[in-house]
């Protein structure tokens, strides 16, 4: 197998990563991906919550995973620390996300990657599949809002396990067809409590774009005050235009996001107060991070089965209070 992470041919945050360097992690991966000899279990070093909760669930207790980017930490934004570069050279393999969502991470890894196996785990992704943003001209890389896109990142992660790890290949692929079919049905109970949300009520209004997956695969209108990035700034005509929507849907509520501030949103609830309609915070979601760590929401199924109930049931749709699985806390 050849062991391959995408080329990154953007700028991001001031940080151009030449076809030199981008060849040479390609060829320096695949140079390491050779079966692993040393002591179990093996370290993995994943970026994001969501990235090291797909390695813990195909790995087992086969590896001892670190992520990088905790609970409620922006990663379009974030600087890695010396103890994270640490985590990153001590590791025996490495799993990000990919798309630039780690912008500045990025030539750490390809550093990193000369001495050891680097994926991004949404490196099978068709072109076609992928959302692009002409404002950025970058791919959207919230992949994870959808499930059954994210259901490729496992093969990703299992595939690549099993190949520094050929002695337990049989035990990764077969985590990953049971974590597999437990996100198939998550995304059966996405789409159906989303649909059960009145049309005229459909739209999700959150801080920064980060829903557009879920918005496509679940047939919701997604309306976010800043871009992509939590870099970019929401300006007066955008919270003026926004207001005006609500108003004119009739939209009940609004949402935070447990990684961004949440200033723009509420001068999105108090325009509209302004102009004689009531908006409440329909919840808090969780966008570029997990919840805590320990808890349910903690997990990537938990994270969206949070979302998809929070956002049904404040947008007047039906949803069990405690989610799919009654889990959910504070409910």
């Amino acid at each position: 197998m050849k062991s391959l992470t995408p080329l990154i041919r953007h700028q991001h945050h001031g940080l151009t990563i030449a076809l030199a360097a981008a060849a040479a992690l390609i060829l320096s991966v695949s140079a390491h991906a050779s079966a692993f000899k040393g002591k179990y279990p093996i370290r993995v070093g994943a970026t994001v919550g969501m990235v090291a909760d797909i390695v813990r669930e195909v790995a087992a207790d086969h590896a001892a995973v670190t992520p990088i980017i905790g609970s409620g930490v922006d990663p379009h934004v974030y600087s890695p620390t010396r103890s994270d570069v640490a985590v990153l050279l001590r590791s025996d393999i490495l799993f990000y996300s990919g798309l630039l969502l780690e912008g500045q991470m990025t030539d750490i890894l390809v550093k990193v990657s000369r001495k050891r196996p680097v994926y991004a785990v949404t490196e099978r992704l068709r072109q076609d599949y992928l959302i692009h943003d002409n404002t950025t001209n970058h791919h959207d890389p919230h992949v994870w809002m959808d499930v059954n896109g994210w259901i490729q990142a496992v093969s990703v992660v299992a595939d690549a396990m099993a190949d520094f790890d050929p002695v337990n290949a049989a035990a990764y692929q077969g985590n990953a067809a049971a974590y597999q079919a437990r996100l198939r049905r998550l995304d059966d109970y996405a789409r159906a409590v989303i649909a059960s949300i009145p049309d005229n009520q459909r739209v999700l209004v959150t801080a920064h774009d980060a829903f557009n997956y879920l918005s496509r695969a679940y047939g919701i209108e997604v309306m976010g005050i800043q871009g992509l990035s939590t870099e970019s700034e929401a300006g007066l005509k955008d919270i003026n235009r926004l207001v005006g929507l609500l108003v004119d849907r009739q939209i009940p509520a609004v949402f935070v996001e447990t990684s961004v501030s949440d200033k723009n949103v509420k001068a999105l609830i108090e325009g509209a107060a302004s102009r004689g309609h009531r908006v409440i915070i329909g919840g808090e979601l969780f966008s570029d991070a997990m919840g805590t760590a320990g808890t349910y929401e903690g997990t990537y199924e938990g994270m969206i089965d949070h979302n998809v109930t929070v956002i049904a049931r404040a947008l007047g749709g039906n949803a069990p209070a405690g989610g799919m699985q009654g889990k959910l806390e504070g409910h």
